[in-house]
């Protein structure tokens, strides 16, 4: 609920208890027909056995809304339609044009967070594939850093196991300067393929690969040390990736299943004392409760296999593990493909009946499909390979530059740089975020970098035409109004949508849902353009052109913050 809608709320919901005799939902939202609508009487009329018409007159009779709406109305089977007085907004206006944090509060009561998110792997180059877990992430990471949560980023790296065996001999065969030079230059893939090619090939090479995974896993000092410069040279690749996409992920949180390693026996044993651990078939497993297969038998979680190596079930239980008790984690958030779904499912089912995830801690899978191309199949280069994530950054900042040029010629070097940057990222971005994560989406550059529709871009240029306003006036607007004024259409329009931000804001932080949130921000940056067409504001004169240009401060400021919680920068000219 937004400012206007929980003040709505709050006036309704005593009135509808009261005539429920119980608590009840208004079930409030916004209306064609009004400002808001109430439609909490027709689900209370089934219960009560009433008429809805009669329940929605005695809840306006007796709900405290004479000071805060100009009509209310009682239309249609039993809908309360409410319109907002218009000094009611222009004071929730400028106390929220007077409020830095735009009448968003910080949280009431902060939590730590851990969100589990990008998560590449040692060795392999980053590719398009990740850029739903990385933005997501990072926009989570973001928004809720925002409300005061203590926010821990773990990015996953897959740093640990069976590859690296062959991945340490072929460094051997052609010697640590060479092999360090060559993941230096960031054609990491190469390197993998060349390590897996003499694997299938060589069988002499297969051994040697498979006891040099016994010498990492047994802790030889050499082993380590060449595998450490494997993780080096990744991870100064993944953090200029980082760099390049404008993710906040640094050094620090490197969080690889290597650093778990030591946690995975204590975890088994604790899950035997528990009396959690079955044998199946040579392997350590768990049976989840809930969890069956197709023929209705328990489904297992495998922590320990029959070899005795551990299972990705042990790595992610130790986790858990370590992010509730040593981290006292409240919140934790798997940034993870929804194939995963069923996986994470069982691992926080296991971890519940372990204690390890015991109430306040509790776990989300912020699940999110895949990236597809224009033919509706996984989005890969023309060549067929799967697209590397940093030349995709280079070829939308690329596009981008094209288009700055064509909009805006007249921009320094510098600025179009930096411009063509933040659009290109920004587009990129945007266009993962601005869809449903629950649902695969199209690649689409031409769709991505248009300044028209509901796109990076376009809320980009939005922002950046109200502040070419006030360097057009030579203007600062007033931020401490006692009132902006809001008798005009338009102007009604775009501050019920101002008005709404910290609403958006609050359900995103708990859905995760970023859709909503570049949904709104379209919403925004439409009414302003309806806003700006109708209403006059550097022609408009006295208290009027003060209230225009502090409406259009308030609306790039809500546009600002928005983009900026989302991971996606705003120039100040384009």
């Amino acid at each position: 609920m937004g400012t206007l809608d929980r003040l709505l709320r709050d006036r309704l919901a005593p009135a509808f208890a009261a005539v429920a005799g119980r608590p009840a939902d208004p079930s409030l939202r916004r209306s064609q027909h009004a400002d808001f609508q109430a439609d909490g009487a027709l689900a209370l009329a089934r219960a009560l056995g009433r008429n809805p018409r009669d329940i929605a007159a005695e809840v306006v009779q007796r709900a405290r809304l004479a000071d805060l709406c100009k009509t209310v109305e009682i239309a249609g089977a039993g809908f309360i339609n409410l319109t907002v007085a218009d000094d009611a907004v222009a004071a929730l206006l400028a106390d929220m044009g007077r409020d830095e944090r735009l009448g968003v509060k910080a949280a009431e009561v902060p939590e730590t967070v851990v969100i589990d998110y990008s998560a590449p792997n040692v060795a392999k180059e980053m590719h398009v594939g990740h850029l739903p877990s990385t933005v997501i992430g990072d926009a989570a990471a973001r928004l809720l850093d925002w409300l005061g949560h203590r926010v821990v980023k773990a990015n996953h790296l897959g740093d640990w196991g069976t590859p690296f065996g062959m991945l340490i001999e072929h460094l051997l065969d052609i010697g640590e300067a060479e092999a360090a030079h060559e993941l230096s230059l960031g054609d990491l893939n190469a390197f993998y393929r060349a390590a897996r090619s003499k694997f299938d090939a060589d069988e002499a090479f297969k051994e040697r690969a498979r006891n040099r995974v016994v010498a990492l896993q047994g802790g030889d000092e050499r082993t380590i040390r060449l595998w450490r410069l494997l993780v080096d040279e990744s991870e100064k690749y993944f953090l200029a990736v980082y760099e390049r996409l404008d993710v906040c992920l640094t050094e620090k949180d490197f969080f690889g299943e290597s650093f778990y390693n030591d946690m995975l026996v204590p975890v088994v044993g604790e899950l035997d004392r528990l009396g959690l651990l079955r044998e199946s078939d040579g392997a350590q497993v768990v049976f989840p409760a809930g969890f069956t297969n197709r023929d209705g038998n328990p489904l297992p979680l495998i922590v320990r296999k029959s070899d005795g190596g551990f299972g990705y079930g042990a790595t992610d239980l130790a986790a858990i593990r370590y992010r509730t008790r040593e981290l006292h984690a409240t919140r934790l958030l798997y940034v993870i493909g929804l194939p995963q779904r069923q996986h994470l499912e069982m691992v926080f089912e296991v971890a519940r009946e372990a204690g390890w995830l015991s109430p306040p801690a509790r776990a989300q899978h912020v699940g999110f499909g895949s990236v597809l191309g224009p033919d509706g199949k996984i989005f890969r280069s023309r060549s067929g390979e799967t697209v590397k994530l940093a030349d995709l950054v280079d070829e939308a900042v690329a596009r981008a530059t094209t288009l700055i040029e064509e909009k805006n010629p007249d921009l320094d070097e510098a600025t179009k740089a930096n411009v063509a940057r933040m659009v290109g990222v920004g587009a990129i971005k945007y266009a993962d975020l601005s869809s449903d994560r629950t649902r695969d989406h199209v690649f689409d550059w031409a769709r991505m970098l248009s300044f028209d529709g509901n796109t990076a871009p376009y809320l980009q240029y939005a922002r950046a035409r109200i502040l070419s306003i006030f360097r057009r006036g030579g203007v600062t607007p007033v931020r401490d109004l006692a009132r902006i004024t809001v008798t005009e259409p338009a102007e009604r329009a775009l501050a019920i949508e101002l008005l709404a931000f910290e609403g958006v804001v609050t359900e995103v932080a708990e859905s995760l849902d970023f859709h909503k949130l570049a949904g709104y921000l379209h919403q925004v940056a439409t009414a302003f353009t309806a806003f700006y067409e109708n209403c006059p504001v550097l022609r408009a004169e006295g208290e009027v052109r003060e209230s225009r240009l502090a409406l259009s401060d308030l609306t790039a400021r809500v546009l600002g913050r928005g983009l900026g919680l989302l991971g996606i920068g705003a120039p100040d000219r384009m």
